[in-house]
């Protein structure tokens, strides 16, 4: 939706609008449904041409039912001044984010793994810029390379398609979800203090 559209005319009524298509859609999806900007509209009692002024794909839609996508950092304050514990608490910060949101992250992830590409928000490395601001103080003697592949193998083991396999394939739950996360999370750190992990070019 176009900011002119909602900044325009009865502002406060958009607002409400828009909210009850968000609202709806979260009610889709925590039934394990990966709605579209037309069944948020029947389902929310908007006319699809309304909300199609809101939210011109589905990716949008999905996208504004996370909170988190305006989250700069996941850093305690005052943070921690050692790596490994900045990144034990990052992890635990992202794995809180993905249970809180856990359907919508699987809607997400069905979206993603759709016949047709999606630019979706959330997919786009947000986790990786939390993970690279944890393992800051490692920077200089790591080097900026090696820093962002480290993140990125956090990522990897802390992220919903970790949580998927590990819940519905391992059959773990969410306490032991949790415990092997943050330990795989915490084992890569050390291990890249050890071994700094291969740069791209190794793969």
């Amino acid at each position: 939706m176009g900011d002119d559209y909602l900044e325009s005319g009865r502002v406060r009524q958009k607002l409400r609008t828009r909210e009850d298509l968000i609202a709806a859609a979260r009610r889709l999806i925590q039934g394990g449904d990966t709605p579209t900007v037309e069944e948020a509209a029947e389902a929310s009692g908007i006319s699809r041409t309304t909300a199609y002024r809101y939210f011109r794909t589905q990716a949008e839609l999905l996208a504004a039912a996370f909170p988190e996508t305006a989250v700069r950092s996941l850093l305690p304050s005052p943070p921690p001044e050692d790596a490994v514990d900045r990144v034990h608490a990052v992890t635990s910060a992202i794995i809180d984010v993905i249970e809180r949101t856990e359907m919508q992250q699987r809607a997400m992830l069905r979206l993603s793994l759709g016949d047709t590409p999606h630019e979706l928000p959330l997919r786009k490395g947000r986790a990786i810029g939390w993970l690279e601001e944890a393992l800051e103080p490692s920077r200089e003697t790591m080097g900026a390379e090696s820093l962002r592949q480290l993140a990125i193998a956090i990522r990897s083991v802390c992220g919903i398609e970790a949580r998927v396999w590990l819940s519905d394939v391992a059959g773990l739950d969410s306490h032991d979800i949790r415990a092997l996360q943050l330990w795989a999370a915490i084992a890569l750190v050390e291990r890249a203090a050890v071994e700094p992990p291969p740069g791209r070019s190794s793969f």
